[in-house]
């Protein structure tokens, strides 16, 4: 099965999960997707030896150019790892079930537009919340609110900061993320 990754930033979570899959033969990740020319997921894509585009905002929205290009390289579904743009209904109707995304919380909390990364971690912090973690779902046309299919927790110690919780986030995000996709698609 080739899967498509979808990325806005550094592009850690894309680089795990090509490494996770670098020597099983069950599923490729031909092309990485961005919508940030500069984003550093570029630079993790070539050192990983895997082609990356950007499509600019406008062009992503409307879905018609990102399907036919998703098309033109058989892909067969799609991993949103730190992907920040709003997937178009296009993109849903053709690949249902096979959108899934990873974020930075326990949803249904902390979700949302504009809930992304250290947005996430501050929220958390400022609510005084014990336990924080990770939530992979499916894409619906509502960011965070496709159905769930993995949540792992994390302790938040009264001490921790947003960088402390994004920290024991991440590592939740290394060790889950590949090994979600795998059970699902793999």
């Amino acid at each position: 099965m080739k899967v498509a990754l979808f990325a806005s930033g550094s592009g850690s979570n894309a680089e795990n999960i090509v490494r996770y899959f670098e020597n099983k033969k069950t599923l490729e990740f031909p092309l990485i997707i961005s919508n940030k020319p500069d984003a550093f997921v570029h630079e993790r894509a070539k050192t990983l030896g895997v082609p990356s585009y950007t499509f600019a905002k406008e062009s992503f929205q409307s879905g018609s150019e990102i399907l036919a290009f998703l098309k033109e390289h058989d892909i067969e579904a799609i991993v949103l790892a730190g992907f920040l743009l709003k997937v178009p209904q296009a993109l849903i109707n053709a690949y249902p079930d096979k959108i899934i995304n990873i974020h930075p919380a326990l949803l249904p909390k902390y979700g949302g537009k504009g809930m992304y990364g250290s947005h996430v971690h501050k929220a958390v912090k400022e609510a005084g919340e014990k336990q924080s973690g990770i939530t992979i779902h499916y894409v619906n046309a509502n960011y965070d609110e496709g159905n769930i299919i993995f949540q792992a927790k994390c302790t938040i110690d009264p001490t921790d900061t947003p960088a402390d919780i994004a920290a024991k986030v991440h590592e939740l995000e290394y060790q889950h993320f590949p090994k979600v996709i795998e059970q699902l698609w793999g």
